[in-house]
Protein backbone atom coordinates (compact mmCIF):
# COMPACT_ATOMS: atom_id res chain seq x y z
CA UNK A 1 0.00 0.00 0.00
CA UNK A 2 0.86 3.63 -0.24
CA UNK A 3 1.87 4.00 3.60
CA UNK A 4 5.30 5.72 3.00
CA UNK A 5 4.12 8.61 0.45
CA UNK A 6 4.67 11.55 2.73
CA UNK A 7 7.59 10.42 4.51
CA UNK A 8 9.98 13.04 4.39
CA UNK A 9 7.95 16.07 2.79
CA UNK A 10 9.21 18.96 5.13
CA UNK A 11 12.41 18.89 7.28
CA UNK A 12 11.14 21.32 8.85
CA UNK A 13 7.76 21.80 9.61
CA UNK A 14 7.24 25.45 9.70
CA UNK A 15 6.93 25.17 6.16
CA UNK A 16 3.58 24.55 6.71
CA UNK A 17 3.16 28.15 7.38
CA UNK A 18 5.72 29.75 5.56
CA UNK A 19 4.52 28.51 2.29
CA UNK A 20 1.71 30.85 2.40
CA UNK A 21 4.24 33.83 2.22
CA UNK A 22 4.61 32.39 -1.60
CA UNK A 23 0.84 31.84 -2.41
CA UNK A 24 -1.27 34.45 -0.56
CA UNK A 25 0.52 36.49 1.90
CA UNK A 26 -2.21 39.15 2.71
CA UNK A 27 -5.01 36.46 3.16
CA UNK A 28 -6.51 36.39 7.09
CA UNK A 29 -4.67 33.00 8.67
CA UNK A 30 -6.32 33.92 11.79
CA UNK A 31 -9.23 35.23 13.03
CA UNK A 32 -11.51 35.68 16.13
CA UNK A 33 -11.90 37.87 19.04
CA UNK A 34 -8.81 37.65 20.06
CA UNK A 35 -7.63 39.64 16.66
CA UNK A 36 -6.94 39.12 13.41
CA UNK A 37 -3.80 38.46 11.41
CA UNK A 38 -2.76 38.01 7.61
CA UNK A 39 -0.31 34.99 6.95
CA UNK A 40 2.54 38.02 6.25
CA UNK A 41 1.80 39.49 9.64
CA UNK A 42 1.72 35.61 11.40
CA UNK A 43 4.64 34.83 9.73
CA UNK A 44 6.66 37.75 11.02
CA UNK A 45 4.75 37.67 14.45
CA UNK A 46 6.36 33.67 14.26
CA UNK A 47 9.61 35.18 13.62
CA UNK A 48 10.02 37.64 16.29
CA UNK A 49 9.12 34.46 18.79
CA UNK A 50 11.63 32.40 17.54
CA UNK A 51 14.41 35.05 17.46
CA UNK A 52 13.01 36.21 21.02
CA UNK A 53 13.92 32.16 22.20
CA UNK A 54 16.84 32.49 20.55
CA UNK A 55 17.80 35.60 22.20
CA UNK A 56 16.95 34.26 25.92
CA UNK A 57 19.41 31.23 25.18
CA UNK A 58 17.02 28.00 24.58
CA UNK A 59 19.39 25.67 22.86
CA UNK A 60 18.63 23.01 20.03
CA UNK A 61 16.09 20.64 20.87
CA UNK A 62 15.18 22.17 24.14
CA UNK A 63 11.41 21.78 25.02
CA UNK A 64 9.26 24.59 25.63
CA UNK A 65 5.64 24.04 27.46
CA UNK A 66 2.87 26.01 26.37
CA UNK A 67 0.19 26.83 28.71
CA UNK A 68 -2.10 28.97 25.88
CA UNK A 69 -5.34 28.97 25.06
CA UNK A 70 -6.74 29.32 21.27
CA UNK A 71 -5.01 32.74 20.13
CA UNK A 72 -3.19 34.14 17.62
CA UNK A 73 -0.14 33.71 20.27
CA UNK A 74 -0.19 29.77 19.87
CA UNK A 75 -0.18 29.46 16.01
CA UNK A 76 3.11 32.49 16.28
CA UNK A 77 4.69 30.90 19.19
CA UNK A 78 4.61 27.29 17.87
CA UNK A 79 6.16 28.14 14.70
CA UNK A 80 8.72 30.64 15.75
CA UNK A 81 9.91 27.50 18.10
CA UNK A 82 10.30 24.82 15.56
CA UNK A 83 11.54 26.71 13.14
CA UNK A 84 14.38 27.92 15.15
CA UNK A 85 14.51 23.97 16.53
CA UNK A 86 13.03 24.25 19.32
CA UNK A 87 10.50 22.07 20.75
CA UNK A 88 7.01 23.03 21.64
CA UNK A 89 5.09 20.79 24.31
CA UNK A 90 1.40 21.63 24.01
CA UNK A 91 -0.26 21.46 27.63
CA UNK A 92 -3.65 21.11 28.54
CA UNK A 93 -4.78 23.90 30.21
CA UNK A 94 -6.87 22.45 32.88
CA UNK A 95 -3.79 20.50 34.16
CA UNK A 96 -3.46 20.32 37.90
CA UNK A 97 -0.70 22.34 39.40
CA UNK A 98 0.90 18.83 40.45
CA UNK A 99 0.54 17.52 36.83
CA UNK A 100 2.20 20.71 35.92
CA UNK A 101 4.79 20.11 38.33
CA UNK A 102 5.17 16.85 36.35
CA UNK A 103 5.05 17.97 33.00
CA UNK A 104 8.13 20.64 34.06
CA UNK A 105 10.23 18.13 35.85
CA UNK A 106 9.99 15.53 32.38
CA UNK A 107 10.63 18.10 30.02
CA UNK A 108 13.47 19.80 32.06
CA UNK A 109 12.37 23.03 30.58
CA UNK A 110 13.94 26.05 31.57
CA UNK A 111 11.52 28.67 29.60
CA UNK A 112 7.68 28.19 29.73
CA UNK A 113 5.14 29.95 27.48
CA UNK A 114 1.28 30.45 29.72
CA UNK A 115 -1.81 32.07 29.32
CA UNK A 116 -1.84 35.44 31.43
CA UNK A 117 -5.17 34.45 33.28
CA UNK A 118 -3.65 30.94 34.08
CA UNK A 119 -0.35 32.45 35.18
CA UNK A 120 -1.60 31.32 38.79
CA UNK A 121 -0.96 28.07 38.18
CA UNK A 122 3.28 28.79 37.90
CA UNK A 123 3.07 29.27 42.05
CA UNK A 124 6.33 28.29 44.09
CA UNK A 125 4.78 24.72 44.93
CA UNK A 126 3.95 24.02 40.91
CA UNK A 127 7.76 25.23 40.05
CA UNK A 128 9.20 23.01 43.33
CA UNK A 129 12.07 21.09 42.17
CA UNK A 130 12.03 21.76 38.38
CA UNK A 131 14.62 23.45 36.16
CA UNK A 132 12.44 26.53 35.08
CA UNK A 133 13.59 29.92 35.06
CA UNK A 134 11.01 32.01 33.59
CA UNK A 135 7.61 32.13 32.84
CA UNK A 136 6.81 34.33 29.64
CA UNK A 137 3.28 35.09 29.99
CA UNK A 138 1.11 36.04 26.93
CA UNK A 139 -1.96 37.80 26.51
CA UNK A 140 -1.57 39.99 29.69
CA UNK A 141 0.65 41.77 32.49
CA UNK A 142 3.53 39.50 33.76
CA UNK A 143 3.29 39.18 38.11
CA UNK A 144 5.84 37.23 39.56
CA UNK A 145 9.79 37.58 39.86
CA UNK A 146 10.03 34.69 37.34
CA UNK A 147 7.45 36.03 34.96
CA UNK A 148 8.08 38.33 32.22
CA UNK A 149 5.25 39.81 30.06
CA UNK A 150 5.29 38.44 25.71
CA UNK A 151 5.43 42.02 24.90
CA UNK A 152 8.56 42.71 26.76
CA UNK A 153 9.85 39.32 25.37
CA UNK A 154 9.36 39.89 22.36
CA UNK A 155 10.25 43.56 21.86
CA UNK A 156 12.89 44.39 19.35
CA UNK A 157 12.91 40.67 17.53
CA UNK A 158 13.34 40.77 13.95
CA UNK A 159 10.32 39.57 11.59
CA UNK A 160 12.28 37.31 9.37
CA UNK A 161 13.79 34.44 10.95
CA UNK A 162 16.48 31.52 9.34
CA UNK A 163 15.16 28.29 9.25
CA UNK A 164 17.34 25.76 11.84
CA UNK A 165 18.93 22.66 9.71
CA UNK A 166 16.42 20.11 11.33
CA UNK A 167 15.75 16.93 9.37
CA UNK A 168 12.26 15.27 8.80
CA UNK A 169 12.85 12.55 11.29
CA UNK A 170 13.78 15.35 14.26
CA UNK A 171 11.87 16.11 17.32
CA UNK A 172 9.69 18.83 16.86
CA UNK A 173 6.79 18.82 19.64
CA UNK A 174 5.07 17.51 22.20
CA UNK A 175 1.92 16.63 23.25
CA UNK A 176 0.79 14.04 26.58
CA UNK A 177 -1.56 11.76 27.13
CA UNK A 178 -4.33 11.82 29.70
CA UNK A 179 -2.81 9.59 31.77
CA UNK A 180 -6.15 7.81 32.35
CA UNK A 181 -3.96 4.74 33.11
CA UNK A 182 -1.12 5.81 35.24
CA UNK A 183 1.32 9.08 34.90
CA UNK A 184 0.95 10.82 31.44
CA UNK A 185 3.06 10.39 28.73
CA UNK A 186 5.45 12.73 26.88
CA UNK A 187 4.22 12.03 23.00
CA UNK A 188 6.83 13.07 20.73
CA UNK A 189 6.11 14.25 17.39
CA UNK A 190 8.83 14.37 14.44
CA UNK A 191 8.88 17.32 11.55
CA UNK A 192 7.54 15.43 8.52
CA UNK A 193 4.33 14.24 11.27
CA UNK A 194 2.16 17.33 9.88
CA UNK A 195 2.58 17.13 6.61
CA UNK A 196 1.63 13.06 6.52
CA UNK A 197 -1.71 13.63 8.25
CA UNK A 198 -2.23 16.83 5.67
CA UNK A 199 -1.44 14.03 2.66
CA UNK A 200 -3.65 11.77 4.50
CA UNK A 201 -6.67 12.48 6.06
CA UNK A 202 -6.27 16.40 4.65
CA UNK A 203 -6.30 15.87 1.42
CA UNK A 204 -8.29 12.53 1.24
CA UNK A 205 -11.39 13.28 3.86
CA UNK A 206 -11.46 16.40 4.50
CA UNK A 207 -10.65 18.12 1.12
CA UNK A 208 -10.28 21.91 2.05
CA UNK A 209 -9.65 24.91 -0.14
CA UNK A 210 -8.27 28.54 0.24
CA UNK A 211 -11.57 29.74 0.85
CA UNK A 212 -12.73 27.86 3.81
CA UNK A 213 -13.11 28.73 8.02
CA UNK A 214 -12.07 26.59 10.33
CA UNK A 215 -13.93 26.77 13.46
CA UNK A 216 -12.07 23.84 16.03
CA UNK A 217 -13.84 23.70 19.23
CA UNK A 218 -11.63 21.25 20.46
CA UNK A 219 -8.44 23.45 21.79
CA UNK A 220 -5.41 23.20 19.94
CA UNK A 221 -3.47 21.14 22.93
CA UNK A 222 -6.00 18.72 22.10
CA UNK A 223 -3.91 16.77 18.93
CA UNK A 224 -7.23 16.72 17.11
CA UNK A 225 -7.36 20.61 17.40
CA UNK A 226 -3.98 21.03 16.71
CA UNK A 227 -4.65 19.42 12.84
CA UNK A 228 -8.09 21.17 12.76
CA UNK A 229 -6.70 24.81 13.69
CA UNK A 230 -3.19 24.73 12.51
CA UNK A 231 -2.17 21.90 10.17
CA UNK A 232 -5.21 21.51 7.87
CA UNK A 233 -6.23 25.34 7.21
CA UNK A 234 -2.72 26.46 6.67
CA UNK A 235 -1.65 23.85 4.85
CA UNK A 236 -4.01 24.95 1.96
CA UNK A 237 -4.02 28.73 2.72
CA UNK A 238 -7.43 29.03 4.85
CA UNK A 239 -8.11 30.95 7.54
CA UNK A 240 -8.68 29.40 11.07
CA UNK A 241 -11.33 30.50 13.65
CA UNK A 242 -9.88 30.55 17.27
CA UNK A 243 -12.26 31.10 20.03
CA UNK A 244 -10.55 31.51 23.61
CA UNK A 245 -12.37 30.33 26.78
CA UNK A 246 -15.15 27.82 27.14
CA UNK A 247 -16.81 26.40 24.44
CA UNK A 248 -20.46 27.25 25.76
CA UNK A 249 -22.86 26.53 23.66
CA UNK A 250 -24.21 29.57 23.66
CA UNK A 251 -20.55 31.29 23.03
CA UNK A 252 -20.16 28.59 20.24
CA UNK A 253 -23.38 29.81 18.34
CA UNK A 254 -22.41 33.17 18.77
CA UNK A 255 -18.84 32.17 17.44
CA UNK A 256 -20.30 30.60 14.41
CA UNK A 257 -23.26 33.52 13.72
CA UNK A 258 -20.33 36.55 14.12
CA UNK A 259 -17.28 34.83 11.70
CA UNK A 260 -19.11 32.24 9.28
CA UNK A 261 -17.14 29.61 9.70
CA UNK A 262 -17.73 27.31 6.89
CA UNK A 263 -15.79 24.43 8.37
CA UNK A 264 -16.89 22.70 12.45
CA UNK A 265 -14.55 20.74 14.19
CA UNK A 266 -16.49 19.27 17.29
CA UNK A 267 -17.09 16.18 19.54
CA UNK A 268 -20.43 14.40 19.95
CA UNK A 269 -20.74 15.78 22.97
CA UNK A 270 -20.58 18.98 21.37
CA UNK A 271 -22.95 18.57 18.87
CA UNK A 272 -25.61 17.13 21.40
CA UNK A 273 -25.04 20.24 23.57
CA UNK A 274 -25.20 22.26 20.42
CA UNK A 275 -28.55 19.95 18.83
CA UNK A 276 -30.07 20.30 22.46
CA UNK A 277 -29.57 24.19 23.08
CA UNK A 278 -32.09 26.49 23.44
CA UNK A 279 -33.31 28.69 20.21
CA UNK A 280 -30.77 26.80 18.00
CA UNK A 281 -33.54 26.14 15.51
CA UNK A 282 -33.43 29.77 15.56
CA UNK A 283 -29.77 30.53 14.86
CA UNK A 284 -28.21 31.46 11.41
CA UNK A 285 -25.97 28.44 10.64
CA UNK A 286 -25.73 28.52 6.89
CA UNK A 287 -22.39 29.00 6.47
CA UNK A 288 -21.41 26.11 7.69
CA UNK A 289 -20.67 23.29 4.55
CA UNK A 290 -19.08 20.14 6.29
CA UNK A 291 -19.13 19.21 9.85
CA UNK A 292 -16.25 16.85 11.47
CA UNK A 293 -16.83 14.48 14.70
CA UNK A 294 -14.23 12.49 16.69
CA UNK A 295 -13.24 10.66 19.56
CA UNK A 296 -16.66 9.06 21.30
CA UNK A 297 -19.45 7.57 18.66
CA UNK A 298 -22.00 9.49 17.25
CA UNK A 299 -25.58 8.28 17.91
CA UNK A 300 -28.35 8.45 14.93
CA UNK A 301 -30.60 10.86 17.09
CA UNK A 302 -27.68 13.33 17.22
CA UNK A 303 -26.34 12.91 13.34
CA UNK A 304 -30.39 13.42 12.29
CA UNK A 305 -30.62 16.46 14.68
CA UNK A 306 -27.42 18.45 13.54
CA UNK A 307 -28.51 16.76 9.86
CA UNK A 308 -31.88 19.23 10.15
CA UNK A 309 -29.86 22.03 11.52
CA UNK A 310 -27.17 22.82 9.11
CA UNK A 311 -27.94 20.06 5.95
CA UNK A 312 -25.55 17.79 6.51
CA UNK A 313 -24.71 15.42 9.79
CA UNK A 314 -21.34 15.62 11.13
CA UNK A 315 -18.89 13.23 9.60
CA UNK A 316 -17.04 10.70 11.86
CA UNK A 317 -13.19 9.70 12.10
CA UNK A 318 -10.84 8.38 14.92
CA UNK A 319 -7.54 9.19 15.50
CA UNK A 320 -5.22 9.20 18.63
CA UNK A 321 -2.31 11.76 20.01
CA UNK A 322 0.18 8.83 18.96
CA UNK A 323 -0.83 8.79 15.32
CA UNK A 324 -1.34 13.16 15.75
CA UNK A 325 -4.59 12.69 14.12
CA UNK A 326 -7.41 10.67 12.12
CA UNK A 327 -6.65 7.44 10.78
CA UNK A 328 -10.24 5.96 10.01
CA UNK A 329 -13.08 8.09 9.05
CA UNK A 330 -16.22 8.18 7.23
CA UNK A 331 -16.67 10.14 4.29
CA UNK A 332 -18.86 13.06 3.37
CA UNK A 333 -20.59 10.86 0.72
CA UNK A 334 -20.58 7.98 2.71
CA UNK A 335 -21.22 7.78 6.59
CA UNK A 336 -22.26 5.10 8.25
CA UNK A 337 -23.82 5.45 11.82
CA UNK A 338 -21.63 3.73 14.61
CA UNK A 339 -18.55 2.91 11.99
CA UNK A 340 -15.70 4.73 12.81
CA UNK A 341 -14.65 4.82 9.71
CA UNK A 342 -12.49 3.29 7.08
CA UNK A 343 -8.95 3.25 6.86
CA UNK A 344 -7.52 6.92 6.06
CA UNK A 345 -5.07 6.44 2.91
CA UNK A 346 -1.49 6.65 4.54
CA UNK A 347 -2.10 4.31 7.34
CA UNK A 348 -2.62 0.77 7.49
CA UNK A 349 -5.03 -0.89 10.10
CA UNK A 350 -4.90 -4.96 11.47
CA UNK A 351 -6.91 -6.53 13.74
CA UNK A 352 -6.00 -9.28 15.80
CA UNK A 353 -7.67 -12.09 18.08
CA UNK A 354 -6.83 -12.56 21.62
CA UNK A 355 -4.73 -15.75 20.19
CA UNK A 356 -2.68 -13.31 17.82
CA UNK A 357 -4.22 -14.18 14.51
CA UNK A 358 -5.68 -11.67 12.02
CA UNK A 359 -9.44 -11.52 12.75
CA UNK A 360 -11.61 -12.22 9.74
CA UNK A 361 -14.84 -10.13 8.74
CA UNK A 362 -16.74 -9.90 11.39
CA UNK A 363 -15.12 -11.16 14.23
CA UNK A 364 -13.52 -8.60 16.96
CA UNK A 365 -10.28 -7.56 17.45
CA UNK A 366 -7.69 -5.52 18.89
CA UNK A 367 -6.15 -2.71 16.04
CA UNK A 368 -2.91 -2.27 15.39
CA UNK A 369 -2.12 1.20 12.82
CA UNK A 370 0.86 2.25 11.33
CA UNK A 371 1.64 5.10 9.05
CA UNK A 372 4.30 7.55 9.05
CA UNK A 373 2.93 10.31 11.27
CA UNK A 374 3.63 7.71 14.50
CA UNK A 375 5.22 8.90 17.53
CA UNK A 376 8.15 7.29 17.58
CA UNK A 377 8.41 6.54 21.39
CA UNK A 378 7.02 8.07 25.02
CA UNK A 379 9.53 9.99 26.34
CA UNK A 380 11.51 8.63 29.36
CA UNK A 381 9.17 5.63 29.48
CA UNK A 382 10.82 2.85 27.71
CA UNK A 383 8.15 0.47 29.03
CA UNK A 384 5.43 1.86 28.11
CA UNK A 385 7.02 2.75 24.32
CA UNK A 386 7.17 -0.82 24.48
CA UNK A 387 4.04 -2.22 25.56
CA UNK A 388 2.63 0.30 22.50
CA UNK A 389 5.13 0.93 19.86
CA UNK A 390 5.65 -2.57 18.42
CA UNK A 391 7.85 -2.24 15.64
CA UNK A 392 6.31 0.31 13.28
CA UNK A 393 3.12 -0.57 14.45
CA UNK A 394 0.79 1.20 17.12
CA UNK A 395 -1.25 -1.25 19.80
CA UNK A 396 -4.24 1.20 20.59
CA UNK A 397 -5.76 -1.19 22.74
CA UNK A 398 -9.33 -0.90 21.24
CA UNK A 399 -11.50 -3.46 20.10
CA UNK A 400 -13.24 -3.19 16.97
CA UNK A 401 -15.21 -5.04 14.50
CA UNK A 402 -14.25 -4.83 10.71
CA UNK A 403 -17.41 -5.14 8.13
CA UNK A 404 -17.32 -3.67 4.28
CA UNK A 405 -14.50 -2.13 5.11
CA UNK A 406 -15.67 -0.19 7.53
CA UNK A 407 -14.85 -0.43 11.53
CA UNK A 408 -17.06 -0.86 14.63
CA UNK A 409 -15.56 0.15 18.05
CA UNK A 410 -16.41 -2.58 20.70
CA UNK A 411 -14.59 -1.61 23.35
CA UNK A 412 -10.83 -1.66 25.10
CA UNK A 413 -9.28 -4.37 25.16
CA UNK A 414 -9.06 -4.29 28.96
CA UNK A 415 -12.42 -2.90 29.73
CA UNK A 416 -14.60 -6.23 29.36
CA UNK A 417 -16.58 -7.25 33.27
CA UNK A 418 -18.23 -9.79 34.62
CA UNK A 419 -21.60 -9.06 35.76
CA UNK A 420 -23.69 -12.24 36.57
CA UNK A 421 -21.22 -14.50 35.70
CA UNK A 422 -21.37 -12.80 31.93
CA UNK A 423 -19.15 -10.61 30.05
CA UNK A 424 -20.28 -6.98 29.52
CA UNK A 425 -18.97 -3.44 27.88
CA UNK A 426 -19.96 -0.85 29.59
CA UNK A 427 -19.71 1.19 26.22
CA UNK A 428 -22.42 -0.93 24.81
CA UNK A 429 -25.03 -0.57 27.39
CA UNK A 430 -23.76 3.63 27.47
CA UNK A 431 -24.43 3.74 23.31
CA UNK A 432 -28.10 2.21 23.98
CA UNK A 433 -29.14 4.44 27.18
CA UNK A 434 -28.15 7.37 25.22
CA UNK A 435 -30.70 6.42 22.54
CA UNK A 436 -33.54 7.07 25.16
CA UNK A 437 -35.56 10.23 24.80
CA UNK A 438 -35.16 11.32 28.63
CA UNK A 439 -30.78 11.18 28.28
CA UNK A 440 -29.44 13.51 27.21
CA UNK A 441 -26.05 12.36 27.78
CA UNK A 442 -24.57 9.46 29.65
CA UNK A 443 -21.72 7.84 30.75
CA UNK A 444 -21.70 3.38 32.08
CA UNK A 445 -18.53 2.24 34.77
CA UNK A 446 -18.03 -0.89 36.00
CA UNK A 447 -18.94 -0.62 39.67
CA UNK A 448 -17.41 -3.04 42.53
CA UNK A 449 -19.55 -3.80 45.45
CA UNK A 450 -19.06 -4.02 48.76
CA UNK A 451 -18.92 -7.88 48.46
CA UNK A 452 -16.73 -7.51 45.55
CA UNK A 453 -19.21 -8.44 42.80
CA UNK A 454 -19.34 -6.61 39.58
CA UNK A 455 -22.13 -4.29 38.47
CA UNK A 456 -22.78 -1.57 36.13
CA UNK A 457 -23.06 2.29 37.14
CA UNK A 458 -25.16 4.42 34.85
CA UNK A 459 -24.71 7.79 35.31
CA UNK A 460 -27.32 10.10 33.84
CA UNK A 461 -27.71 13.77 32.57
CA UNK A 462 -31.55 13.78 31.74
CA UNK A 463 -32.98 16.01 29.09
CA UNK A 464 -34.68 19.34 30.57
CA UNK A 465 -38.02 19.08 31.90
CA UNK A 466 -36.43 15.03 32.96
CA UNK A 467 -37.31 13.61 36.40
CA UNK A 468 -35.04 12.12 38.52
CA UNK A 469 -36.01 8.82 40.77
CA UNK A 470 -36.94 5.41 40.92
CA UNK A 471 -39.68 5.63 38.41
CA UNK A 472 -37.53 7.13 35.68
CA UNK A 473 -34.46 4.62 36.97
CA UNK A 474 -36.62 1.64 36.30
CA UNK A 475 -37.73 2.91 32.80
CA UNK A 476 -33.89 3.08 31.97
CA UNK A 477 -33.21 -0.47 33.04
CA UNK A 478 -36.55 -1.59 31.41
CA UNK A 479 -35.18 0.07 28.41
CA UNK A 480 -31.93 -1.59 28.07
CA UNK A 481 -33.52 -5.10 28.90
CA UNK A 482 -35.74 -4.73 26.03
CA UNK A 483 -33.18 -4.12 23.75
CA UNK A 484 -29.69 -6.01 24.88
CA UNK A 485 -29.42 -9.23 26.63
CA UNK A 486 -31.48 -8.69 31.02
CA UNK A 487 -28.35 -8.88 32.67
CA UNK A 488 -26.49 -6.32 31.14
CA UNK A 489 -29.27 -3.48 32.54
CA UNK A 490 -27.41 -0.93 35.18
CA UNK A 491 -28.06 -1.75 38.45
CA UNK A 492 -27.17 1.37 39.74
CA UNK A 493 -28.79 4.43 38.34
CA UNK A 494 -27.73 7.94 39.34
CA UNK A 495 -28.75 11.50 38.01
CA UNK A 496 -26.21 14.79 37.74
CA UNK A 497 -26.66 18.03 36.11
CA UNK A 498 -24.36 18.04 34.09
CA UNK A 499 -21.57 15.26 33.71
CA UNK A 500 -17.20 16.82 33.58
CA UNK A 501 -15.74 17.20 30.76
CA UNK A 502 -11.52 16.94 29.84
CA UNK A 503 -10.05 20.04 28.32
CA UNK A 504 -10.92 18.00 25.38
CA UNK A 505 -14.41 18.19 25.74
CA UNK A 506 -14.61 14.11 26.55
CA UNK A 507 -17.09 13.16 29.06
CA UNK A 508 -14.24 12.91 31.95
CA UNK A 509 -14.28 9.19 33.07
CA UNK A 510 -11.45 9.21 35.35
CA UNK A 511 -13.23 11.75 37.53
CA UNK A 512 -15.98 10.13 37.28
CA UNK A 513 -14.36 6.84 39.26
CA UNK A 514 -12.99 9.27 41.63
CA UNK A 515 -16.32 9.79 42.95
CA UNK A 516 -17.37 6.24 42.93
CA UNK A 517 -17.92 4.61 46.22
CA UNK A 518 -18.76 1.08 47.09
CA UNK A 519 -22.23 -0.30 48.50
CA UNK A 520 -25.43 -0.33 46.11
Amino acid sequence: MEIGFTKAAHSNCSAILWDNLGRNPEKAAVIGPAGTLTYKELVAEAARWGNAFLAAGCERGERIPFFLDDTPVYPAAFFGAVRAGFVPVLLNTQTTPDVLNFFLKDTGARLALCEAALAGRFSPETLAGTTLEKVVIANGEAGGNAQVAAVDFLAGQPEELACADTGPDDMAFWMYSSGSTGRPKGIVHLHHDMAYTQASFGEHVLKLDPEDICFSVPKIFFAYGFGNAITFPFSVGATTLLMPGQPRPAAVLDMIETYRPTVLFGLPTLYTALARSEGVDKRDLSSLRQSMSAAEILSQDIYDAWKDLTGHGPTEGLGSTEMLHIYLSNSLCDHRIGSAGARVPGYEVRLETPEGKPAQPGEEGVMFVRGHSSAPCYWNRPEKTRDTMRGDWLYTGDRFIETDGHYYFQGRADELIKVSGQWVWPLEVERCLNEHPDVHECAVLAHELADRRMTLRAIVRLRDGGRAGEAQSDELRAYVKSRLQPYKYPRIVEYVEDLPKTGTGKIDRQALLKGQTAGA
